[in-house]
């Protein structure tokens, strides 16, 4: 897959646990963890904005284009 997700960085780089972050954006730490470590083929954008929202940083902040060739 072309895309990566790099919520674990920006957590760390904003200090903020996966429990800290579930309950701002209201989703379960079983959903965030899946979007966490990448086992996601989807997200929904008001996921993605409240993500952003609660970290402060854009959504090319989190998501990360790498081509397949």
């Amino acid at each position: 897959m072309a895309i990566i997700l790099r919520l674990d960085r920006v957590m760390a780089d904003r200090k903020i646990s996966l429990n800290e972050l579930s309950e701002r954006v209201g989703i379960s730490n079983v959903n965030l963890s899946k979007l966490k470590t990448g086992k996601v083929s989807a997200i929904r954008f008001s996921t993605l904005n409240a993500i952003c929202k609660a970290l402060d940083c854009q959504p090319g902040d989190i998501l990360e284009y790498i081509s397949d060739d």
